[in-house]
């Protein structure tokens, strides 16, 4: 499988379907795109010039935007470099991610943003950088946030790592809001989860699996959004897993908390049964939980009480996942199969395509301030094509991570990503 790239000087998408969010309405039309420039929606002069992608029964829409990604550049190169990043974006349909700053360096210091933002200025995607909470993620002293802030950090977040200390969380919420980014914590009490790794329930106790019970997000959430309520604050809640917190996240929205939340496409799919062979693929954190879980997942979407849909994509080495259950490391790739997989399980609960492209393109723009890439005359072409029709199944050579570790292998898709135009750049996925 491979992604082909060509300078996007003279084009016509035919017979398409183009459905713009911010009007709600679709349209036929044909696209003409001069040099990345869109210059007509409704173009019906002489085709024989141009170079023609017919679109006839897909669907044309604004690019999506992933709010958090584990890449490996710097430090980590070997899992996930920056360039093989941006085609599993690509394929997915993504023009932007947001990138976790668990590299080495850690993304704490104005050197090392600087860094990622000249290494990232050429890619095929843009990179929107997460600055750490701590210096070095270690959850003892804030990290430069004000200095990263104006240099352009979308969020600050300490990754996969959970700022325990009460005092820092509190001054770290405080001092992001006077720049107007939210912080994202991983909420997951370390001394209630302390060596689980599924699920809390009667599966896991057959199966002789370390636990984590849902209490280690809840009572971790709770403390984060009543320190958001007291300092008036913004937090974004990552890869929500269980129906008890949709009711704290519901609580506290209800309360006037500026409160944002995602779910991950694989929360929305699976469940703790997937653990039942001791696979080490469909080790995750937070845990997959039970199937009332994840239906009240799918619920929290339609209701808008999860705002949009992440794909938490995180790489890691086969050895890391190879070794045995209790010793493999945490984690799924997710970019390539985000949108498909979504579309996939949420149709069956009645979601619309439309619906479905909102949860990637328009509310995940919304949490960081990012405005929409509006498909109209005179701006710069940055859409998808989606086939919606298409089944499929998720297979490894749909992966162009340079790691492998999908908990959707096997699994059935619906909709497929064929192109991606970006910064003058047409991008078609086989």
């Amino acid at each position: 499988m491979a992604i082909k790239s060509d300078t996007l000087d003279n084009y016509i998408f035919s017979n398409c379907k183009i459905y713009s969010p911010n009007t709600k309405k679709t349209i036929n039309g044909n696209i003409l795109v001069i040099d990345g420039i869109i210059k007509d929606l409704s173009y019906s002069g002489d085709f024989s010039s141009h170079k023609i992608i017919d679109c006839k029964n897909k669907i044309i829409c604004p690019s999506f935007l992933d709010l958090r990604c584990h890449f490996g550049e710097p430090g980590f190169e070997d899992t996930e470099s920056l360039s093989s990043g941006s085609n599993s974006a690509i394929a997915g349909g993504y023009s932007k991610i947001c990138m976790l700053p668990n590299t080495d360096p850690v993304l704490d210091n104005l050197d090392s943003l600087e860094s990622v933002l000249y290494k990232s200025k050429d890619l095929m995607i843009d990179i929107l950088p997460i600055g750490a909470i701590t210096k070095e993620l270690k959850g003892l002293e804030l990290s430069e946030i004000g200095l990263m802030a104006k240099k352009g950090v979308v969020a600050i977040s300490d990754a996969h790592k959970m700022v325990e200390n009460s005092q820092i969380m509190r001054h770290a919420i405080e001092y992001s809001a006077m720049f107007g980014i939210p912080v994202i914590n991983h909420a997951e009490n370390i001394d209630l989860k302390n060596s689980g790794i599924a699920h809390e329930s009667l599966f896991s106790t057959e199966k002789g699996l370390p636990s984590n019970p849902w209490i280690s997000e809840t009572v971790a959430l709770f403390r984060d959004l009543e320190i958001a309520r007291y300092v008036k604050g913004k937090i974004h809640v990552p890869h929500v897993s269980s129906k008890e917190s949709l009711n704290l996240i519901s609580r506290y929205k209800d309360m006037g908390v500026d409160v944002t939340a995602e779910v991950t496409p694989h929360h929305l799919g699976l469940t703790e049964t997937k653990l039942g062979n001791f696979d080490a693929i469909y080790k995750i954190s937070p845990p997959f939980r039970g199937e009332d879980d994840r239906v009240a997942l799918i619920d929290g979407l339609k209701s808008g009480l999860i705002d949009c849909i992440s794909s938490d994509h995180h790489p890691q080495k086969i050895e890391n996942k190879e070794s045995d259950l209790i010793n493999s490391k945490y984690g799924t790739i997710g970019l390539e199969s985000a949108f498909s997989y979504s579309f996939k399980i949420l149709s069956d609960y009645g979601f619309s395509l439309e619906e479905v492209i909102d949860l990637f393109s328009v509310k995940s723009r919304k949490i960081i301030n990012m405005p929409l890439n509006i498909i109209e005359q005179g701006a710069s072409a940055d859409f998808i094509v989606i086939n919606p029709d298409t089944i499929w199944i998720f297979d490894e050579k749909n992966i162009y991570s340079k790691s492998k570790n999908s908990a959707l292998i096997g699994e059935k898709m619906k909709g497929k990503i064929e192109a991606v135009a970006f910064k003058n750049n047409i991008h078609t996925i086989d």
